[in-house]
């Protein structure tokens, strides 16, 4: 578990979404289209969401597209956060001392930035050959807020997202999650915000990729009683923007207190 001492206290806090086509493989392209649709936010946000691999879709020639820490894309996305003075995050295509990462990042406008590996690779997809698994769980600390990061097949495993003693007040999950498959993504976002008591970001992208797979959206976010704050429709390129309340959130845990009664296991990681 990797936390980072936290920022001045925010208590509402406004979160945007953003639900988009991938162009395949072409991260110039794909650049360009968000750095439009960040211009639609500027001023109303202070974190935005992208899909996973948001710059060249779910493809798995990690070795031909990888990018380390100065890479092009990180660096504009570096320069866009503070040019437009919110948090970006999303997920690229890392390579690290001769490894290849799913690698979730989040960018503030002060200069922070943080990384996250996802840990559980789509054996289905190859992702697991063509990839390596990351073995640490992250808490962003971002105005008083505790965020927790992960990355699509990671929905599907709970123990890995356990909410211990309320470390954490927002779930994300980003993906490229098939439309063939709807049904779990939208029974486990909702899930996830109830068993942890927290609000669940979920982004998804829309659009085929080049492997003639279908992706519907269904980027959502919910409240920790699983009542839906926001959405964007199903099939659409969109943006969204909720405000979440921090005080409201804490009124609710101490009213009831679900968490108290949780089983004490915690999540070991190895290096």
């Amino acid at each position: 578990m990797t936390i980072f001492q936290p920022y001045e206290q925010m208590d509402i806090l406004h979160i945007t979404i953003i639900q988009t086509n991938i162009i395949w493989e072409n991260k110039r392209e794909n650049l360009r289209l968000f750095r439009q649709k960040l211009e639609q936010v500027h001023g109303a946000t202070e974190i935005v969401v992208l899909p996973e691999m948001f710059s060249t879709g779910f493809t798995m020639k990690s070795c031909l597209l990888a990018e380390n820490a100065s890479g092009d894309t990180l660096s504009t996305l570096k320069q866009w956060a503070s040019l437009y003075q919110t948090a970006i995050c999303g997920s690229y295509i890392a390579e690290d001392n001769g490894h290849f990462y799913n690698r979730f990042f989040f960018f503030t406008p002060e200069g922070e930035e943080y990384y996250y590996d996802k840990r559980h690779l789509f054996r289905m997809g190859q992702e697991n050959v063509n990839f390596s698994s990351g073995n640490k769980r992250l808490i962003v600390p971002y105005h008083g807020w505790n965020i927790c990061p992960l990355i699509c097949y990671d929905l599907r495993f709970p123990v890995w997202s356990r909410n211990i003693d309320n470390e954490y007040d927002i779930l994300i999950y980003i993906a490229n999650w098939p439309a063939s498959r709807r049904i779990v993504w939208d029974t486990l976002l909702r899930a996830r915000a109830l068993e942890n008591q927290c609000y669940v970001c979920g982004v998804n992208r829309v659009g085929t990729d080049n492997n003639q797979i279908d992706y519907n959206g269904g980027s959502i976010v919910y409240s920790p009683l699983g009542e839906e704050l926001t959405s964007i429709p199903d099939g659409e390129d969109g943006i969204s923007t909720i405000s979440l309340s921090l005080s409201s959130l804490r009124t609710y845990r101490n009213k009831f207190p679900v968490w108290k009664d949780s089983d004490s296991f915690r999540i070991l990681c190895s290096d």
